[in-house]
């Protein structure tokens, strides 16, 4: 089965379903020389794995991660890296009823058209448990991305009907995230998120919502002018997680409703730019070097309703997206379906389930972002001669 391996230069290959042993990742390309353990792909690990809140899946995965390879006395030593998950809490006869009935909302029937047959306990390799994989290797590139200056934040800015107002995407720091188990860095609309999701599992529903991403300290010069566009590997990355049904950067869609003379961001000087605040715009940062020193000569734009990219290529400033995020398709309320053979049927998905997928959602949205991010790094040390 193709479709595996994520990345160019910096390549993750992921292995594995929800009720095997287990999880494998590769890591091929990763630097040599990045100090590297177990407990630095805890703390991401600890903000994906389930069970960390009344909002969330109860089942109990420790997700500790086992590096079998590509590190030697504590840094990695350009050889793939290897990690391995231990599935632990495993209830594969929760989904016995779903054996030869499709689940609304899910992959099933598409599995079957594809293979002619499917893993049907938990959703087998389209199983969200998937993303402890790709949280682990985006714990790999914040690291390196680190080394350069860049840092990617994600939060929550919807649930349902509840909107929080984020004006400055930049400022939002780790701890204002982690406050609230939703992951909303407002709190008054954190509390009225939590209140919803509460109600819709007592409902015995679920409810979507929207993430905002941002990457700060982006150098310029990122990203193809083509097919690898930047944003288009973004919306890759982004659209290849489990339940997301819509990306958009800068303005987005709201674009659609400006003229262009609304839309542009004007070319200014860096040093007529620091500390202003334009129309409500996010303010960009300055500018930042690739490793080779080359960069903007102090160039910025007044507003950055472009998300950081031009033509498909990072502008130096903070690069910031959003994804829409479905609602939980797995509820436990009856549902009409059929059966394999086309037949009438009703369902009652079992298991354990989040009655909201946001929370849990930010440190997936941010690997992704990381991968992309760290992978365009490398291509740029190869695209013009030093000197």
């Amino acid at each position: 089965m193709a479709g595996n391996t994520f990345g160019n230069l910096f390549r993750v290959t992921t292995a594995g379903v929800s009720h095997g042993p287990g999880y494998l990742c590769i890591i091929d390309g990763c630097p040599a020389g990045l100090e590297l353990s177990a407990a630095d792909l805890l703390p991401d690990l600890a903000r994906r794995r389930p069970g960390q809140s009344r909002l969330t899946t109860q089942r109990d995965e420790a997700d500790a991660p086992e590096i079998w390879s590509g590190v030697f006395e504590g840094k990695t030593d350009g050889t793939p890296l290897g990690i391995l998950f231990r599935n632990g809490d495993q209830r594969s006869a929760d989904y016995g009823d779903i054996k030869d009935k499709y689940r609304p909302g899910h992959a099933d029937f598409t599995f079957d058209a594809k293979w002619g047959f499917r893993d049907y306990r938990g959703g087998g390799r389209s199983s969200a448990r998937e993303t402890v994989c790709r949280v682990a290797a985006g714990a790999v590139a914040k690291k390196v991305l680190a080394r350069v200056g860049v840092r990617v934040i994600g939060y929550v800015t919807r649930v349902g009907d509840v909107t929080a107002d984020v004006p400055d995407p930049t400022a939002v720091t780790l701890d204002q995230v982690e406050a609230t188990p939703v992951r909303c860095p407002v709190p008054a609309a954190a509390a009225a998120m939590a209140e919803l999701i509460e109600a819709v599992r007592k409902d015995r529903d679920s409810v979507g919502g929207v993430c905002e991403l941002a990457a700060v300290g982006v150098p310029p010069g990122l990203g193809e002018p083509v097919f690898d566009k930047l944003k288009a590997d973004l919306g890759k990355a982004l659209l290849s997680l489990p339940a997301v049904v819509g990306f958009e950067y800068g303005n987005g869609f709201a674009a659609a409703g400006l003229r262009g003379s609304a839309n542009n961001d004007a070319f200014v000087a860096n040093r007529d730019r620091q500390g202003a605040g334009v129309e409500g715009q996010h303010p960009p940062t300055g500018q930042y070097p690739l490793p080779d020193g080359r960069g903007s000569p102090g160039i910025t734009t007044e507003t950055n309703r472009h998300g950081g990219m031009l033509g498909g290529i990072s502008s130096g400033l903070p690069v910031v997206c959003r994804v829409a995020v479905k609602p939980t398709s797995s509820i436990p309320r009856p549902q009409k379906t059929v059966t394999r053979s086309g037949e009438p049927a009703e369902i009652l998905v079992k298991g354990r389930h989040d009655p909201c997928l946001l929370p849990r959602f930010v440190p997936m949205g941010e690997a992704m972002v990381a991968l992309v991010l760290v992978d365009h790094l490398l291509r740029a040390r190869a695209d013009r001669l030093p000197g």
